[in-house]
Parts: structure tokens; sequence; C-alpha cells
């Protein structure tokens, strides 16, 4: 025998002594093992549901909601002074009219659970679709946690959580109808009951019937070698989908409920103002990336590659999907509810094709290695700072202080907001129309003039000057963070006629004034600026003048009091407190202010700093790791941190640091000098 043909013999011995996949094909979903492991998904997915509200959608569903209930379905616009009483599209109306219900009985909690349910019920669903693919095995959980995690920022309480309930149902029952084909089966006329009820709870009914379409062309391409019975799949379809529609049509808007996303995709999704929508931004490549997105395509081309054959179904879903998400992150959760079944089916069969050179575990350690993989994806969400776990809602989002203080002292009339706040202002006042927000949360449904004037007034002073010209507002309650190009705060800084009378965290509250003249004489700050430019340039003027830094202070301490969200007071205090050199009182309110808002930047690089002039090494070191930590780190922190290693003696650690100082900012002679005078040191 050749050593050629050994050679062969032994690689066949060693193939045939590897055992495929690890994992039964079909195993059973009552075993304990899995059962282990599904209530393991259940518990993940839960926690990813869970972190703090902070949708500001939420307050207009509840108000809306209200409205429903206590004087029956709204026709006419009641959320907005300027159009008040005008006639007014309700979307959504079903999860609204659902939703109060829930916060009247039981709060925050009745919402959190509406959001452990709705979660729950889509991978359920999506489980079950994937099961029904034949992804049968441990691994299908670890997909759909993973599908969770892109999910996680769709799980907030708003009308898509129902609708994602329903498209995934509607995955489910196209599925089991492709893969047993029965001509007697009367399960797809489901899909018209469940497309009347989409319509009436959210305006994305139109997903119901491109998912149709792709199945209805799927089975098209199966009839060129089935049978007869799968030949009448097409037209059956086709005749469910005519059902449908005129089922979407039972609903209390008619034919205009269908037109809202068409409406907005070829019109409003272009407005400026209807742009600045964080969720409507596209996804960042490198996010896409990050987050598996082409992952899908990947595995359909694989699997077409493989079989020499195209699943109509996957492809086109997952062409659309894929596109829907790039092109903006509110699509982020339709696309992991079309994409779990299919990336756990196509996985699954590519680990079952192979033969893998690993023993058979027993289902018990499998089940735990499942358990494992599913807390080391999850955990880095469940862990993150900016989205803490806590059932509450983020108090940083809504204006309830301001409001708290508009009630107190009388302020009502013609307002100006930003439109996320327009929600918590109609659900804090209705139906007392003289405190109604000017914007609502769905900006597109006010008229493009006064849109258009609205941002021309955040970015210009003219603009501002023209929008108040046109309605006369007697206050402004706007948001304290201006975001890019957003400057409203500092043109009122410049308007004599506007004083601020409350500011926190979250909001900033302005009078008119001539017409509140009281309340500006008792509550007007006039040290600390309203706008970001005006702060920013409180700091270098109070250096030289010790009257405004003592008015600041002043004011800023009533500030603090004024409201428990006092981040941004509280950090303004804190510096001012450094000029006066009282590191004591200094510290005490950035910690504050760090307590209340963790994210603050640079916050933790003072704090070391101030640690370092009072010789606490060791808190020095602590407070520039955090820095590193949760921001890009400051120049000159590498080098801190350093001089602190080398106060503790730990001379390794200092000359470490100093090389990264060094590597970042090679002119940087601080560090270089002191690198040389340790090196001599060790010589």
């Amino acid at each position: 025998m050749s050593k050629t043909h050994r050679r062969r013999r032994l690689v066949r011995a060693v193939t045939r002594a590897r055992v495929r996949a690890p994992e039964p094909v079909a195993l059973p979903v009552h075993h304990p093992a899995f059962l282990a492991a599904c209530l393991a998904l259940a518990a993940a997915l839960v926690a990813t549901a869970s972190y703090r509200l902070y949708e500001t959608d939420l307050w207009q569903h509840l108000a809306m909601g209200r409205a429903i209930w206590e004087h029956g379905l709204p026709r006419v616009n009641q959320w907005t002074w300027p159009q008040f009483g005008e006639p007014y599209f309700l979307s959504s109306w079903g999860f609204r009219a659902l939703v109060w219900p829930l916060w009247s009985a039981a709060g925050v909690t009745g919402l959190f659970a509406w959001r452990w349910i709705s979660t729950l019920a889509v991978f359920g669903i999506l489980l079950a679709t994937a099961r029904l693919m034949g992804a049968r095995g441990f691994f299908t959980l670890v997909v759909l946690a993973w599908a969770a995690v892109g999910y996680q920022l769709r799980t907030d309480v708003r009308p898509e959580t129902l609708a994602s309930i329903l498209l995934a149902l509607e995955v489910l029952i196209l599925e089991r109808d492709r893969r047993k084909p029965n001509p007697a089966s009367r399960s797809l006329w489901a899909i018209p009951a469940l497309t009347c009820l989409w319509a009436n709870v959210h305006i994305s009914v139109y997903l119901a019937f491109v998912v149709l379409a792709f199945y209805a062309l799927d089975a098209w391409w199966a009839t060129r070698r089935a049978d007869a019975a799968a030949k009448a799949r097409p037209r059956k379809l086709v005749l469910v989908g005519i059902a449908a529609l005129g089922a979407a049509l039972l609903n209390p808007f008619g034919w205009v409920t269908l037109w809202q996303p068409i409406q907005f995709a070829l019109f409003w999704s272009r407005d400026p103002l209807v742009r600045t929508i964080g969720e409507l931004q596209r996804m960042p490549l490198r996010d896409a990336l990050l987050g598996g997105l082409f992952v899908w395509p990947l595995l359909a081309l694989v699997r077409i590659r493989r079989r020499r054959g195209i699943d109509v179904a996957e492809a086109l879903s997952c062409a659309f999907a894929t596109a829907l998400a790039l092109s903006s992150l509110r699509f982020s959760g339709t696309y992991w509810i079309l994409a779990g079944p299919f990336i756990a089916r196509d996985i699954h069969e590519w680990i079952t094709a192979r033969r893998w050179p690993v023993p058979r575990l027993p289902l018990a350690i499998r089940a735990a290695m499942t358990i494992a993989a599913i807390a080391l994806i999850g955990w880095p969400h469940w862990t993150r700072i900016d989205l803490p776990l806590s059932r509450s809602i983020d108090a940083r989002t809504i204006p309830a202080e301001a409001c708290d203080f508009m009630e107190t002292h009388g302020i009502r009339g013609r307002g100006l907001n930003n439109f996320s706040y327009g929600g918590y202002q109609a659900f804090r006042f209705w139906p007392d129309r003289t405190r109604l927000p000017f914007l609502s949360t769905q900006p597109e449904y006010t008229p493009e003039s006064d849109r258009a004037l609205y941002l021309s007034a955040l970015r210009t002073e003219a603009g501002w000057r023209a929008l108040d010209a046109k309605h006369d507002f007697d206050y402004v309650l706007v948001e304290r963070d201006q975001v890019l190009g957003d400057s409203l705060l500092d043109f009122l800084d410049r308007d004599p006629r506007f004083a601020m009378v409350f500011a926190d965290d979250a909001a900033e509250l302005l009078v008119r004034r001539d017409r509140f003249a009281p309340i500006a004489d008792s509550f007007a700050y006039r040290a600390i600026p309203a706008g970001r430019a005006g702060r920013y340039s409180l700091g270098p003027r109070s250096q030289t003048d010790l009257e405004l830094r003592h008015r600041a202070e002043r004011e800023l301490d009533r500030m603090i009091a004024a409201s428990p969200f006092h981040a941004g007071a509280s950090h303004l205090r804190g510096f001012l407190a450094l000029m006066d050199l009282d590191l004591d009182t200094a510290r005490g309110h950035l910690e504050r202010a760090l307590a209340i808002d963790p994210l603050l930047p640079n916050l933790h690089d003072l704090l070391g700093t101030m640690a370092l002039q009072q010789a606490r090494w060791r808190d020095a070191i602590r407070e520039f790791d955090l820095e590193r930590r949760l921001h890009d780190p400051p120049g000159g922190l590498f080098f801190r941190t350093a001089v602190a290693w080398q106060q503790l003696g730990q001379l390794d650690q200092a000359r470490a640091f100093y090389r990264r100082e060094l590597d970042r900012d090679p002119g940087f002679s601080p560090a270089a000098d002191s690198l040389v005078a340790l090196e001599a040191r060790k010589r």
C-alpha cells in the first residue's frame, strides 16, 4: 500500500470518528435542560428590557389615551395650542387606549410590565418560528439572545411593541403555511384579522403587506416544481392579501391610516425639522458592523451556495430589512424580528451539516454552556452606565419640575417648547388649553411654515424674532442641553423681554417680563445666563469680578435647592468654589453633580487633580481611571496619573504612564523630563 493511500485511509478513519453537531436536530422543548436554557433566555430578555425609560413619546401616548377613555376618540387637535380644534389624525389610537389603564392602575410598574410581556411575547413567537423552520437546538436560544441586544432600544413603551408582536405572529403563520401547505387549512385567514388590529394600533401596518408579498412571491417561485396543492398557494396568498387590505380599512380614519406611512416616507421624512429626530438618523456603518447587521446577508448567501437554490422569502426579507435598518435607527427592531428565525435556521443547518471533532456532551452541560453564552452576550448591555437597569423613568428627560413651577405660580398663555417636551406638557396640563405646548412629539403634524420658523429660531436670532412676531409668546419652556446648532437660549439671553425664572438639568423656563412682572422680579436669574455661550463666559468673567462670582454662587445655590436634578448647577458651583480656593466645598459640589449624572465629562479628571493637590494619591488614581473609562482622556491625564503613582513609590507604574503620555503627545515636556529623572534614579 502506497504512502499516499495510507494517508487517505487515515483521513477517512478520523472523519468517521468525528461526530456531527453536538446537539440533536430535534431537541424536545419539554426537556428540563432545554427548559432551563429557555428560562435563562427569558430572564435575559426581561433584563434587556429593564433599562430606565427615557422615551419622551410616552407622555403623548398617555395624554391621548386618557382623552380616549374620558371623552371618546378625539377627531380634533387637543394637544397643541396653535392648531387647537382643527381636524386631527390620531395615529396608534388603539395602543394609546391600552397604555392609559396600565398607567392608571400600576404607574411605572405597569409600564415595565408591558415592556416585559411584549418583549417575551415577541421572542417567544420567534423561538416557535425558528423551531418550526428546523432550528431546534440550544444554539437557537443564543441567536435570539443576540437578536434581543439589537432589539433592546425598541422596547420602550411605544406602539411599535404591539406591532412587533403582530409582525412576529404573521411570520409564524406564513412559515407554518409554507412548511405544511394544506388547501383546507384556514390559518392564513388569521392574517386579515391581524392586519385589522395592526391598523388600529400602529401605522406600520404596511409591513404586513410587504411580508405577505414576499411569501406570495416565494410561493409563486416554488410552483415551478410543486404539486397541485402547492400551486394553489400563490392564489390563496393573493386572496388573503386582498382580504387583509379590506380589513385594514376597518379603522376610524379609513384609508388615511394606510396613506400616513407613505406620506411620511415621501414627504415628512425629508423635512429638516423631522430629520433632527434621533431615531430617524441613518445607522452608522461602524454600528451596523459591530451589531452584526450583515451576518444575515452572509448566511443567506452561504445557504444559497450550499443548496444551489434560493429561499425567496428569506432573500427578499433580508434585502428589505437590511436596507430599512441602515436607512433609519427606527427600524432596528423590525430587522431583528425578521432576521432572528432565519439566522437561527441558517446557522443550525450550517452546524449540523458538518462533522465536528468534539465529544457529544450531556444535555445538562450544553444547557449550562448556553446559559453562560446568553449571559456573556447580555452582560455588556445590562451594565451600560448610559442605560442603567432601573424600574424608573429618567426624570432628566421631562420638564416635571419646571411644570411644577408653572402650576404653582400661575404661568400660562402662548408658550414655546421643544417638541420632545410637547408630550409631557400635554400629559401634565391637558385639557387646560392655556398651558398646552406649541409643538407635540409628532412635529410632522405641525404646519410646514411653523416647522420652518421654529428651526430657523434655533439657528438664527432673526429666525427667533420672526417666530415670536408671528405667535407672540408668553413663555418659553425648552431643554437646558442645547444640541449642535441650537442657539435659542443664547438669543433669549440677549432678548431683554424675557427672564429665566427656573432652571434644572432637564429644562429652563423663561417668561415675558411685562406679562409676568411679579414672577420675573422675584425669581429671575440675573447672574446665571440661560444659554450655553453665556455660561461658558461666566467662568472667565468671575475670575476677575468678585462681586459677579458671589452673586452667581448665591443664584446657583437657589437653583440647586429648587430641583433635585441639579448636576449642571452643582458642576458650575464647584468650579466657582475652586476660584475661591475652597477645595472641600468644590469637591462636595462636583461629587454631587456626578451622583446625579455619572456621565458628566472631565469631572473625574478635575476631582483627581484636586486629590493630587491634597496629597490623596490613591483617590487621584481612582478618579483618573474613571475618567479614562468613561470618556476620551483629556490632555495630561496620563501624566497626572503617573505623578500619583510616583508619589506612592510605584515607579514602574509611573514610568508606564509617563510613556503613555509621550506616546500621545511626544512634545509634552513635563512627562519627558519626569521620565528622564526616573530613569536616572534607576541607574
